[in-house]
């Protein structure tokens, strides 16, 4: 029987859904979020009270620095019976050197990014991809099964952040694919009905395009992942990545587009609106 207990640290579209799988499971201590959320019922706490209260502090915030900043509150409180989860998209040089501050107050740190957006979380359906010692996977691995579908053993914390970028690089590159091929087809007249028949029959179905068919076909744009959450993953995939990868580069233009069209906030399938109807 899994004896751990957790503390969410970012109450965001995911962090708040996997805090509240992990209340109904009665293992959620506390939770903190940068700004209250009282219409939340998660326990929320301080930063001190979730180190007293939890043994593995799970993070889902923003970027590098966001992490970094709530590390510099939380680590004057961590001893060797915790464990910090780190799952927010950072770049590989970020996860190795938060990795070595954590270790050095004599906590555990596995590096946890996540694929599968809202939908997949809702469903305990999210999928890890762990970096770390063996020893402490092995120790968490329990805790997240509890709310995902699958977890990885990627290797170090570095490679783990990267795999995440590379999977998010794909996931950007087909939506814009995705958003091109309808746009062209309309424009011919064609309606969607037949073209998602078609492609359903085709090599080109997958389970993006599953995923962001309803959405397309509603013109529904309200966010499973944010355009302004994939573009800064595909800014951290430049950093992260070594030599020229095409793709990336004109993808990232067209989630800047997108962007400062002002669909930042709005699910990356906004892509379709820095179109040309």
């Amino acid at each position: 029987m899994n004896s751990e207990t957790v503390a969410l640290i970012g109450l965001g579209l995911i962090g708040s859904i996997w805090a509240d799988h992990y209340k109904t499971d009665g293992c959620l201590a506390a939770s903190w979020n940068r700004t209250s959320k009282p219409e939340l019922d998660l326990m929320q706490a301080t930063l001190a009270e979730c180190a007293e209260r939890a043994t593995l502090l799970q993070v889902c915030l923003y970027d590098a620095a966001s992490v970094e900043s709530v590390l510099d509150q939380l680590l004057p409180h961590l001893t060797d019976k915790h464990c910090v989860i780190q799952s927010s998209t950072i770049d590989s040089s970020s996860a190795e050197r938060i990795a070595l501050r954590v270790r050095a107050t004599g906590a555990a740190y596995v590096e946890s990014p996540f694929t599968g957006s809202k939908p997949a979380a809702e469903v305990r359906k999210t999928v890890f991809f762990m970096g770390g010692e063996p020893a402490d996977i092995a120790r968490v691995q329990p805790t997240l099964a509890q709310i995902s579908a699958q977890q990885f053993h990627i290797g170090a914390p570095a490679q783990a952040a990267t795999i995440k970028l590379a999977m998010n690089l794909q996931i950007a590159a087909i939506s814009q694919a995705l958003c091109e091929s309808i746009t062209m087809s309309r424009q011919a007249g064609i309606d969607d009905d037949c073209f998602f028949e078609v492609m359903k029959q085709n090599v080109a179905w997958s389970g993006l395009a599953a995923l962001k068919e309803p959405k397309l076909r509603a013109d529904d744009l309200s966010p499973q992942f944010s355009i302004k959450n994939m573009h800064k993953d595909m800014r951290l995939a430049q950093q992260s990545s070594q030599g020229e990868l095409p793709i990336l580069k004109q993808v990232c233009e067209c989630l800047n587009k997108t962007e400062a069209a002002g669909h930042g906030e709005d699910d990356f399938i906004s892509l379709i609106k820095a179109l040309k109807s």
